[in-house]
């Protein structure tokens, strides 16, 4: 799929690409709207039918990953909340022998992510991936998500890469799109973010089932 030869630097996404989604999915489908639905004295039905407009509204907008804007709409400590259940964060299957294996091939890897500071070093200092790392970026840093063309074009300032000679790796197709039309070259996509949910059918980008299918030679 890659011609390792061709390649610099890696960009890598970090939820449903290095993190199992699992975690995000039921943070913000179940324990936020159980925690709201106590806190408004609401059934978990109601909290759900309440929350899922607010949430739609702001998809794909900085919003929607920023955590102190959720703690100040919705009345909760999100923060918080996340580190309660931080036990769920997991390392999807062969992450680290795939970063292993990049940092040996003497590749530039950087975390490019969504994740708002406070839910990036919590998972970070969970997970111990950072260490893999050359530089990580949050999209917050720049006042645009990935899906904008303004981050491309922002982290492009903060980062030296080729487009030609970058690979990115990520699970929203919405990101892939702005990092093509941006103009890197080497896009690829994740079928399976959260481990409890079935393979995402994609047929846009190169995909994979888990990172054994990208591993550099050798």
């Amino acid at each position: 799929m890659i011609d390792w030869r061709n390649i610099s630097s890696v960009f890598l996404d970090m939820d449903g690409t290095l993190l199992d989604l699992n975690f995000d999915n039921h943070f913000w489908l179940e324990f936020v709207p159980q925690r709201y639905a106590e806190r408004h004295g609401l059934s978990l039905a109601e909290a759900k039918a309440e929350l899922a407009p607010k949430f739609k509204e702001t998809e794909g907008k900085l919003e929607w990953y920023c955590l102190d804007y959720w703690s100040d709409h919705l009345g909760l400590d999100i923060a918080g909340l996340k580190a309660e259940i931080s036990g769920l964060i997991t390392v999807l299957p062969h992450v680290t022998e795939f970063l292993e294996a990049v940092r040996k091939a003497g590749k530039r890897l950087v975390l490019v992510t969504n994740a708002h500071p406070k839910a990036l070093n919590l998972k970070l200092e969970r997970t111990c991936l950072h260490t893999f790392f050359d530089e990580v970026f949050s999209s917050h840093a720049f006042g645009f998500p990935k899906e904008s063309p303004g981050f491309w074009q922002a982290l492009s300032v903060k980062e030296s890469f080729s487009t030609d000679r970058t690979l990115l790796v990520d699970d929203s197709l919405p990101v892939l799109r702005a990092a093509r039309e941006f103009g890197i070259r080497h896009v690829v996509a994740v079928r399976k973010p959260d481990s409890r949910q079935p393979l995402k059918n994609i047929v846009e980008f190169d995909a994979i089932d888990d990172f054994r299918e990208l591993m550099p030679p050798g």
